[in-house]
């Protein structure tokens, strides 16, 4: 229907809204079919995007390798083993000596060296080992120690630990450090500490050492043995200041 024009004040005519005459709606349609193939094509999608995100994580974790807990390289085990508490039951340090290498193949000959690798062209290293000789007190009359750190940069050392921690005799479990640790006294000749963290492997260990003079028949080093009673306590500080030392 048309509404009737409207006169505003005398002066023109102004056109009122149009309206038309609009069929009533008919009922609603049936809904169109969904086409099956279109929901297997986007489950598809979604599971080939899973997939691929999945693998992609894998390969990352794979290219990263084993966890090492924030252990680093050392270029100087010596500088990171302070071995204070050792210090002040067996003597000054004294004599340092040590050694980086980074073996291959699982085998013992190694390349001087603190990094991974290798020399150029080798085989990737399976293992990254720093070692430190020093002695406690006098020379003559001190005790021998020993730091050794493993980096197991392939395989889980876990299995193999307690064979190893108990080839010399007899060790008790020392909580608190590591995944997993063991305790050796030998009386008053010596102590060994050894500690198991994720893909790391540290050890402190000292001993007496002697030698003779077949010349003169008299001795030319022999230790002057110290009280070791309670030396668990400064050697487990030792090894805590030392496996943080080695994080750093």
């Amino acid at each position: 229907m048309i509404s009737e024009p409207e006169l505003v004040d005398g002066d023109g005519f102004v056109v009122s809204e149009v309206l038309t005459e609009t069929p009533p709606p008919g009922p609603p349609g049936p809904p169109r079919a969904r086409r099956p193939w279109l929901w297997a094509l986007g489950g598809a999608v979604v599971a080939s995007a899973v997939w691929a995100g999945g693998l992609y994580a894998y390969e990352k974790r794979q290219d990263q390798g084993p966890d090492m807990r924030g252990y680093k390289s050392t270029a100087s085990l010596c500088e990171a083993a302070e071995l204070k508490g050792l210090v002040g039951v067996l003597g000054k340090r004294s004599t340092d000596s040590g050694w980086d290498s980074s073996s291959q193949g699982g085998s013992d000959s190694g390349v001087d060296s603190g990094s991974v690798g290798g020399a150029e062209g080798a085989e990737p290293s399976v293992l990254e080992i720093a070692q430190c000789s020093l002695m406690f007190g006098p020379p003559e009359t001190g005790y021998s120690g020993d730091v050794t750190y493993t980096r197991h940069l392939v395989t889980d050392p876990g299995p193999e630990f307690d064979a190893l921690a108990r080839r010399y005799g007899e060790v008790e479990p020392y909580e608190g450090l590591g995944e997993k640790a063991y305790l050796s006294v030998y009386d008053n000749m010596g102590a060994e500490l050894r500690v198991l963290d994720g893909q790391v492997e540290i050890s402190i260990s000292f001993n007496e050492t002697s030698g003779w003079n077949e010349d003169t028949d008299e001795p030319t080093r022999q230790t002057k043995r110290v009280d070791l009673s309670g030396v668990e306590v400064p050697l487990a500080q030792d090894m805590l200041a030392l496996m943080a030392a080695l994080k750093r």
